[in-house]
């Protein structure tokens, strides 16, 4: 079998680590389940000793295709060729899906934002990243993504895992952690919030006030003077709200 490189493919091989990440993902009885990037189905093995429904199989290679139609016989599965980072996951017209999956550390990040616009869906998200990549996630401010997660996603580490149980070994380590969707959020456009959030996070270290216009600032009731990661969540909601007002007023 030949993995391939530009899909980032980097397979768990640990038995004992796959049986513990599926005893994490809690998954309950009649449960829809998306695996994205099964690959060989080392992972989607232990899926189907669980109680789900439904089990939704997003591969993008079809190699690995042949490979899952082969495997697998149960009528829960449904194969699907497609690229995570821009899937449609409404097109499967289910009313709630719990996505799991062992990303691609070169595309991790536009997975994590697919899965955020697709957030009325997906309650709850497993997934599996660079060690270091996770770590940033938990806190807030350190990127436009990390911002743009956590205004609907409560981000929890469930565990970390040396390159040894993958196959071929990353140079990094691994992370898995869990996406639980919150209600915190009075978003409505996701896009025009994410590109506000990627404009006031151009050139990090420029205080606020080089980035919004003053009125947007006063509005919100905080420091000109802050910088980007000196700010909490409410902060960002609160910039956002007044820039919206100020925009169509």
């Amino acid at each position: 079998m030949l993995l391939k490189k530009k899909f980032g493919q980097h397979l768990l091989i640990s038995s004992g680590v796959l049986k513990r990440l599926v005893e994490l993902c809690e998954i309950k009885k009649d449960e829809v389940v998306l695996e994205i990037g099964p690959g060989t189905g080392n992972l989607t093995a232990e899926l189907l000793k669980t109680p789900l429904k439904k089990l939704y199989l997003l591969e993008i290679d079809p190699e690995m295709i042949k490979i899952l139609t082969k495997k697998f016989s149960d009528e829960r599965i449904v194969i699907i060729q497609g690229d995570a980072t821009t899937f449609n996951f409404f097109s499967l017209k289910e009313s709630a899906l719990k996505v799991i999956g062992n990303l691609p550390y070169n595309v991790a990040s536009l997975i994590l934002e697919n899965t955020i616009y697709h957030k009325d869906l997906i309650l709850n998200a497993f997934y599996m990243l660079q060690k270091e990549v996770a770590e940033k996630l938990l806190k807030i401010n350190t990127s436009w993504l990390s911002v743009f997660l956590h205004t609907f996603y409560d981000v929890k580490y469930l565990m970390g895992l040396p390159s040894k149980f993958f196959y071929p070994r990353p140079r990094v380590s691994s992370a898995f952690i869990k996406l639980e969707r919150n209600e915190k959020e009075f978003i409505k456009d996701l896009r025009s919030y994410k590109n506000f959030l990627t404009r006031i996070f151009s050139y990090k270290r420029k205080m606020i006030k080089q980035k919004l216009p003053q009125g947007v600032i006063e509005n919100a009731g905080i420091s000109p003077e802050k910088r980007v990661d000196e700010l909490e969540l409410k902060e960002f909601l609160l910039l956002y709200a007044s820039f919206l007002q100020t925009s169509y007023s």
